[in-house]
C-alpha cells in the first residue's frame, strides 16, 4: 500500500512538472517571438513614408506604442519568470523520472534496503528543493512588481 501511494504521488508530480514546464516554455517562446518581431519592425516602420490621408504624427504614435509593447512584454517576462520556471520545472521532472527508473530497475540507491521509503524520501527532497527555488524566483519577481504567493500552493495536494 505505501509503495502504491508513493508511486501515485511520483506519477502525479512527473505529470505536474512536465505540464508546467511545457506551459512555461510556450509562454516564454511566444513572448520572445513577439518581442523580436515587434522590435525588428520599429526601424523598418521608421523609414517608410505614410500615405497623405493619414494624420500627421500617426507614425510616431505607432512607433512609440510598439516600443512600449516591447517594454511591457519584457516586464511580464521578468515578473512571471517563464524561462527560469521552464528550465527548473523540466529539471525537476527529469529528476523525478530518473528516480522512478532507478526504483523500478532496483538500481543505484534502490538496489538494497527499504527502497519504498528511500523513494518517498528522495522524491520529496526533489520537490522540496524545487519549492525553495520557486519561492526564491517569486521573491525576485516580487521585487520587480510581482504579487507574492505562498510556495506551498505551488504544488497540487498529495492524492489520498
Amino acid at each position: 500500500m505505501p509503495a502504491d501511494v508513493t508511486m501515485e504521488r511520483l506519477d502525479d508530480q512527473i505529470k505536474w512538472y512536465g505540464d508546467r514546464s511545457r506551459r512555461n516554455q510556450l509562454y516564454y517562446k511566444s513572448l520572445k517571438v513577439v518581442v523580436i518581431v515587434v522590435a525588428a519592425s520599429i526601424p523598418v516602420l521608421s523609414g517608410i513614408n505614410l500615405p497623405s490621408f493619414l494624420p500627421d504624427g500617426m507614425l510616431r504614435w505607432v512607433l512609440g506604442a510598439l516600443g512600449a509593447l516591447v517594454a511591457v512584454i519584457e516586464g511580464i517576462q521578468q515578473v512571471y519568470q517563464f524561462h527560469a520556471n521552464w528550465i527548473s520545472y523540466r529539471a525537476t521532472c527529469e529528476g523525478l523520472k530518473r528516480e522512478k527508473f532507478l526504483y523500478l530497475a532496483k538500481a543505484g540507491p534502490y538496489a538494497a534496503g527499504d527502497s519504498d521509503v528511500l523513494l518517498a524520501e528522495r522524491i520529496e527532497s526533489l520537490i522540496s528543493q524545487e519549492n525553495a527555488k520557486w519561492a526564491s524566483l517569486q521573491e525576485i519577481g516580487d521585487n520587480g512588481g510581482a504579487k507574492q504567493q505562498d510556495a506551498s500552493t505551488n504544488q497540487p495536494a498529495a492524492s489520498t
